[in-house]
């Protein structure tokens, strides 16, 4: 009996398990691992407890995969290539290892020219999508995200929409784990070339803890957090955290509910008070406050529309307080409406390589009530371009202004500061610009710039190890901080901010952490230093 040739070519991150039948009549079946069979058998035996969503309407294939499969008919004789990242033992390539393909298996040697047919471009349609594990969440929600999976027309297509859905189901943080199974359809209404597919998944329980500790800004803290996930089946979430770090301490309730179909459109409430401490101003903040935000994409950009109302305490942190800081101390209500935009295409967050960064924020206050008003927008651009031997060179620009609505000056709580490792280099945290006693009091307009390189480190010592996580920063940091008279005119307030520019050089080391944060070791050159400055 002549058989076809059947080639798999499997780039897969879970197990496979492939059944091929031919128009022929031949079956040819890859015997599954003992971890494959457990699963397939335990996937038959829910079948009874599974539900369809949707039903619009013999490959024999089935595989629980998230990555990519390909599967090439030729007449010839039978050959596997193993699977790229493989979680289970691999099939044996050749020899009496394949005897699990019985009997009525025959191995026909044809002319190696023999004309190929791809199983990719075969049309096919997928019947029925089930989903196993299903508790809480509502089959509405589920239905959004897996709507795709229906338009596929080909194999690679279903392969393709099926992780999307996945990575979908993931994002909604409601599940613990997600599998997809895909298999011929079965059943009186079964087509020739009907698929159906099936989502294993694992809710998350209905309370959820956490611990973990955050660096960032020259601050750590402890975070421990409570959270209710997927509350009334809609991926909702209510979340309490308690924050406890070496300036700020805060705890805060919020609720969030995203857009069935579209996650990033999202809605939030937030009831919070944080406890900050400010050395460098002698200043202690205690902020009550509730807001609410909607998130939105447009484009490549992501928006966020957000109104706040909050109950400020300013006071002394010490009792060599300036005066300036004193007069500032007491209670105030600021209510505000602020937008900020986010167009992000770097490749990373931490040491990216490529692509740029521009954030907008502007922030309205004292148009829906308060004792606090004021116009206020700042924004951050930064471009990446690799370069030759591995190195990078990147720019970076920060700017700001604050206008005070009204006769009331602006609150010490609300202008911008600099100065310190996140901005200008080699002066101390938010150490630049006006000050009274020691105390920095901040300013109405800033802006700051940065060119830094990248390189790797000399030598390369552990070259595609270790010691692709260091590189050897070089640095040219400036900016300069200041208040205006808005009466002067947009020349005089230029002249005013290029007046007096500190600057900085040097060079140093960096440390990347995964995608979580990164240390560096610098050697700083201040340079344009002013009285005051630290």
């Amino acid at each position: 009996m002549e058989v076809p040739r059947l080639r798999v070519k499997l780039e897969l991150l879970l197990l496979a398990y492939t059944t091929a039948n031919s128009n022929r009549g031949s079956r040819l079946h890859l015997r599954p691992t003992p971890r494959q069979r457990r699963i397939l058998n335990s996937l038959s035996e829910a079948r009874d407890r599974t539900r369809v969503l949707m039903d619009p309407s013999q490959i024999c294939f089935c595989c629980t995969t998230t990555g990519t499969l390909v599967l090439v008919f030729d007449i010839g004789y039978l050959s596997v290539t193993p699977p790229l990242f493989q979680s289970l033992e691999p099939l044996p390539a050749s020899g009496p290892d394949f005897g699990g393909l019985g009997e009525e298996a025959e191995f026909v040697e044809v002319e190696p020219e023999a004309k190929q047919e791809i199983l990719e471009n075969k049309d096919v349609v997928v019947q029925h999508v089930h989903f196993d594990g299903l508790g809480r969440t509502k089959d509405d929600i589920i239905m959004c995200e897996i709507g795709d999976v229906f338009k596929a027309k080909n194999l690679i297509e279903v392969m393709r929409k099926s992780h999307e859905a996945r990575e979908k189901l993931l994002r909604l943080g409601i599940f613990r784990q997600v599998d997809v199974l895909i298999d011929t359809c079965q059943g009186d209404d079964a087509l020739p070339n009907g698929l159906d597919v099936t989502f294993e998944v694992m809710e998350l329980r209905r309370l959820t803890g956490s611990y973990n500790t955050m660096v960032g800004n020259n601050e750590g803290s402890m975070v421990l957090g409570l959270k209710l996930p997927n509350l009334l089946g809609r991926a909702e979430k209510v979340t309490f955290q308690f924050s406890y770090g070496t300036k700020e301490t805060s705890y805060g309730l919020s609720f969030f509910k995203p857009q069935p179909g579209n996650f990033e459109r999202n809605f939030s409430v937030n009831l919070y008070k944080v406890t900050g401490q400010f050395p460098w101003s002698s200043l202690r903040e205690t902020d009550r406050g509730v807001s609410a935000e909607y998130c939105f994409p447009v484009w490549r950009s992501s928006h966020t529309v957000k109104w706040e109302g909050v109950w400020r305490e300013l006071g002394c942190l010490s009792r060599t307080a300036s005066f300036a800081v004193r007069k500032e101390s007491g209670h105030s209500l600021k209510s505000s409406l602020s937008h900020a935009m986010v167009l992000d295409s770097r490749n990373s967050s931490i040491l990216p390589r490529r692509g740029a960064l521009l954030k907008v924020n502007q922030e309205l206050a004292g148009y829906t009530g308060g004792d606090v008003s004021f116009i206020k927008e700042d924004f951050e651009l930064q471009l990446n371009k690799q370069l030759i031997f591995d190195s990078v060179f990147s720019a970076s620009l920060w700017g700001g202004m604050l206008v005070p609505i009204g006769d009331k000056p602006s609150s010490i709580a609300d202008r911008f500061y600099l100065g310190g490792p996140t901005s200008v280099r080699g002066f101390s945290m938010h150490s630049v610009g006006p000050q009274s006693e020691g105390d920095y009091l901040g300013g109405e307009a800033y802006w700051a710039g940065g060119l830094h390189l990248y390189t790797p480190l000399p030598f390369r010592p552990g070259q595609g190890g270790f010691g692709e996580l260091f590189r050897t920063h070089f640095f040219l940091n400036a900016g300069n901080l200041c208040n205006l008279n808005y009466g002067e005119g947009p020349k005089a307030h230029i002249r005013k901010l290029a007046e007096c520019i500190r600057w900085s050089y040097g060079a140093g080391i960096v440390l990347r952490l995964g995608n979580i944060a990164r240390l560096e070791l610098n050697y700083c050159i201040p340079m344009g230093v002013q009285g005051g400055d630290r």
